[in-house]
């Protein structure tokens, strides 16, 4: 009997995802990405929020931390900063991430930290059953919001952009060779980059299914004169949603980031500075 030769980046951990879970396609995209930069498992941290979402690091042969939910960006960003020298993702969903983690990822986009953030949104908090979630749109109907849901949505897109965020795209989890390019793309921006993936809930959201994804989406990248590095277009495009979705990546910035201005890393990572000789006696004292 011959012994099974693993596949890359994979464990033996069990999915349990739904069958048709739009996740299937987002672990996909994500492991061809770190074969197609050949990234080194053990200089990979995924850190996971709470949710379906946030199982995809259990998945996946490379460092991983779970957090608590909505707070998965502060740790990525706390991880980077501790070793500049790890490629750091967070994971999380449309919950954990704009609603719990809103604040969070306004000011990680602002300070331009070097970290990559997926965001599984299939607009409904799916882990518990289906609750509307910031993303879900407006007279969106569940068990609890029967007469339909009366907040306006919330757009990722904007909100990050207007944040200062150096990349924002958008995928769909139902074409993983395209989110794949993405993704690969969002990892070897240098600065902080948001990934929105559109993501069919296929328990839970009857209404933004693949097949209504299919019939609305299409590439950025194929519009005549479309330039990414044009926030006031990006912004454009940012508000487009309804008969027409568009998809691929709305903007990229070269900015310095927020580690690349720290004077005490510049030599060596945070984690192999010698602390052994500091003294804060004087500094305790003068705060008595």
């Amino acid at each position: 009997m011959t012994t099974p030769v693993p596949q890359p980046y994979s464990n033996n951990a069990k999915i349990t995802w739904c069958p048709g879970c739009g996740n299937f396609g987002i672990l996909t995209a994500l492991k061809n990405a770190f074969i197609n930069i050949q990234a080194k498992p053990e200089e990979v941290v995924l850190v996971g929020d709470i949710g379906c979402s946030s199982k995809l690091p259990y998945y996946v042969q490379t460092y991983s931390f779970g957090g608590l939910h909505g707070r998965v960006v502060p740790i990525a960003c706390g991880i980077k900063l501790a070793n500049h020298q790890l490629t750091v993702l967070a994971i999380g969903g449309d919950g954990g991430i704009y609603g719990e983690g809103g604040n969070h990822l306004l000011h990680a986009a602002r300070r331009n930290i070097n970290i990559t953030v997926l965001v599984h949104d299939n607009k409904v908090y799916a882990l518990t059953k289906g609750q509307t979630s910031p993303t879900s749109e407006q007279g969106y109907k569940s068990d609890i919001t029967p007469e339909g849901f009366r907040e306006k949505s919330f757009n990722p897109l904007i909100i990050s952009l207007s944040a200062g965020a150096t990349f924002v795209a958008r995928g769909f989890a139902d074409q993983p060779d395209v989110l794949t390019l993405i993704i690969i793309e969002a990892i070897k921006h240098p600065g902080f980059a948001l990934v929105e993936i559109l993501q069919p809930c296929v328990s839970f959201n009857k209404i933004n299914t693949s097949e209504w994804y299919r019939q609305r989406l299409y590439a950025l990248q194929d519009e005549g004169g479309y330039d990414v590095n044009d926030l006031s277009w990006a912004l454009h495009k940012a508000q487009e949603w309804g008969d027409r979705i568009p998809i691929g990546i709305f903007y990229r910035e070269e900015r310095p980031t927020y580690e690349s201005q720290l004077p005490a890393i510049n030599e060596k990572p945070l984690k192999d500075l010698n602390i052994e000789r500091i003294d804060i006696s004087s500094l305790l004292s003068s705060h008595r």
